[in-house]
């Protein structure tokens, strides 16, 4: 006999990892009230792999869910024992934030996050299925014969549904070590009609920092001036500890290729598609097989504890096996294990059933995000919860959806991707996916999103203010440096000869001077004492990119502009393919099974020729012309 529970909730979020955590607080902070249903609360926020944020691509997503006003970068800052500046010799697209993360700070801080927002209630269940009306879903079901209804659910899950774990030749139902998989929530997918696939995931063994020689290995410390990942935060809260590099060695490589055939990854057993950009040790050893060696973070788990997780060899080879290959590392000679390394199969979701909203396209008021939807990591699931939760909250209030687009950030990005492309394996994050990278830099994400995280409930009044006083710095130092003008002394050609760049012939502003390649903020600085204050600030960065890059960020804009115009040319819900003539059957095929949103988006789906988006470009406007007459 079922139970109702007499509460109604507005929205249900299933799961609380990254995705659970920023829906929940995005619906709620929308204005909704929120059940969060997790299989166990101590796990909420838990950073179930590597104990780090960010990275090229990531650190992107996660700096645009702080302007959003979400919660990952501020846990982020709270928790990071080490930042990380990356690609600093690169172009100012590819610049990113990473930092290593103490994983209890982490989880704690998440705990507390989800705990502390009064629209939030926290339940300990096991979710079994759904409760559908018609072609709606209104409600969920749990392990403990009980029923919630809400208006809206948000479905996070995780590597959960239908988990298998791998360690050598035994296998183990889990979605992740000492939990159990989610069974039934896949077979409720199944009954729904969604199209299931299956992937694979893995993780490294985790050691014990006392039996680690680290004199022998390379410290790498972190920045001695980091970069906060949020906007809101100004200065490192924890001590900051240095990472280790190490190396495999051909010893190493033997012990792998020995022992091949007791992988189950290459004897079979695995049938899910694992990351390519995140392969197994097996798999190096493998596919690259002149590689004589292969890099090995040491990474603290936390700044109290021993626990270290040596990024760079995950594996599901069998234990024994594990303690062979890992003591021929150097410095890991006498290493002990504490948890051993496996590999997680599971099933997801073909993310092309769902809507730019992250909305079901068969199946109402039913949201998916994170790995679910065939994505890998903590960034990419963070992203996809924070706009699943705000879309979830802003149906059940009847307002217009809010939608990022690829020229606007990462997350446009990766919704787009998903859903119009699929996948065929796990998803991940990287700047060369973005067509205006010049334009989504992190160091402005909070000037491209911020307003949009205000305008929809999500960002903080304090947060606001602190955004808005940035702006307005940031706007009046442009005006600076387009107004104060330089004149041609000879004590300014003798700084400029000394700083190896041109000498002036006339008068220049100190934007001028600036867009010099040979020329910082802190080169500056000898020309004009004012812009001492400016070197040091927090608006330095994002003036200076600004400035050197305007040529190339105009042309850009003008890309921005030509594909606004695709995707403002809407395509209706209700809108029948094969009525089209000159179509071919396989772009009819492809345009029924995607349901595009737009023409632009049309454009983005694999096969889809520019001949085929003229005929429809035409249809269209036929049909918007007839509209118009009619009315």
């Amino acid at each position: 006999m079922s139970i109702v529970y007499p509460k109604i909730h507005e929205v249900i979020v299933i799961g609380a990892g990254h995705a659970g955590c920023e829906a929940a607080l995005s619906a709620a902070r929308v204005g909704c009230k929120t059940l969060v249903l997790t299989a166990n609360i101590d796990t909420i926020g838990l950073m179930s792999c590597n104990p780090s944020i960010g990275g090229v691509g990531k650190g992107h997503l996660v700096k645009e869910i702080d302007a959003l006003g979400g919660e990952m970068a501020k846990a982020a800052d709270y928790s990071a024992i080490q930042y990380r500046r990356l690609n600093t010799r690169k172009g100012a697209a590819v610049q990113a934030t990473r930092i290593q993360a103490d994983r209890q700070l982490y989880r704690s801080y998440m705990k507390n996050a989800l705990e502390s927002e009064q629209n939030i209630d926290i339940k300990q269940r096991m979710v079994e299925g759904f409760i559908a009306e018609g072609d709606s879903v209104v409600g969920i079901k749990t392990n403990l014969g009980e029923e919630f209804y809400a208006d809206a659910i948000v479905v996070t899950p995780g590597t959960f549904p239908n988990g298998l774990m791998h360690i050598g030749m035994t296998q183990i139902s889990s979605g992740r070590a000492g939990e159990a998989a989610a069974t039934g929530i896949s077979k409720s997918f199944d009954k729904l009609g969604f199209k299931l696939g299956r992937l694979k995931t893995g993780t490294p063994p985790r050691f014990d920092g006392r039996t680690i020689d680290w004199n022998v290995t390379t410290e790498q410390p972190g920045d001695e001036n980091p970069v906060m990942f949020s906007f809101s935060n100004k200065e490192a809260i924890n001590d900051q500890l240095p990472c280790h590099i190490t190396y495999t060695s051909e010893k190493t490589h033997d012990v792998i290729r020995n022992n091949l055939d007791k992988s189950p990854l290459y004897s079979g057993l695995i049938k899910g598609v694992g990351p390519r950009y995140c392969p197994s040790i097996e798999d190096k050893i493998v596919k690259f097989p002149d590689k004589d060696r292969h890099q090995i973070f040491l990474e603290p788990d936390g700044l109290n504890t021993y626990e270290i997780y040596p990024n760079g060899i995950s594996t599901s080879l069998p234990l024994e096996v594990q303690y062979e290959l890992c003591r021929t590392i150097t410095g890991l000679e006498n290493v002990e294990i504490m948890r051993p390394g496996y590999a997680v199969e599971y099933d997801f979701l073909d993310p092309t059933q769902l809507k730019i909203t992250l909305e079901s396209k068969f199946i109402n008021n039913l949201f998916f995000a994170g790995q679910i939807n065939g994505t890998t990591g903590y960034e990419e699931a963070g992203s996809q919860g924070l706009v699943a939760g705000v879309n979830a909250a802003l149906k059940v209030k009847g307002e217009a959806p809010f939608i990022i687009d690829r020229s606007e950030g990462y997350m446009g990005i990766l919704i787009d991707d998903l859903v119009t492309k699929g996948v065929d394996e796990p998803y991940r994050m990287f700047t060369s996916r973005a067509e205006y990278r010049l334009i989504l830099r992190e160091d402005n994400a909070d000037l491209r999103l911020r307003e949009m995280g205000y305008r929809i409930g999500l960002v903080s009044q304090q947060d606001y203010d602190t955004y808005m006083e940035r702006r307005d710095n940031i706007n009046k130092e442009f005006t600076r440096l387009e107004n104060r003008k330089v004149l041609p002394t000879p004590e300014v050609n003798e700084i400029l000869t000394n700083l190896s760049t041109a000498k002036m012939k006339k008068p220049q502003s100190l934007k001028e001077i600036l867009r010099r390649p040979e020329i910082s903020y802190k080169e500056l600085c000898f020309i004009d004492e004012d812009s001492v204050e400016i070197a040091g600030s927090e608006i330095a960065g994002p003036v200076e990119m600004e400035v050197k890059y305007e040529g190339y960020i105009k042309r850009q804009l003008e890309q921005i502009e030509k594909f606004k115009k695709l995707e403002s040319i809407k395509i209706p819900d209700e809108f029948y393919y094969d009525d089209i003539p000159g179509l071919s059957n396989e772009i009819i095929q492809k345009l029924t099974s995607v349901k595009p949103d737009s023409l632009g988006q049309a454009t983005r789906i694999s096969g889809i020729t520019p001949a085929a988006i003229s005929v429809l470009m035409v249809y269209i406007k036929k049909i918007e012309d007839t509209d118009r007459l009619n009315k």
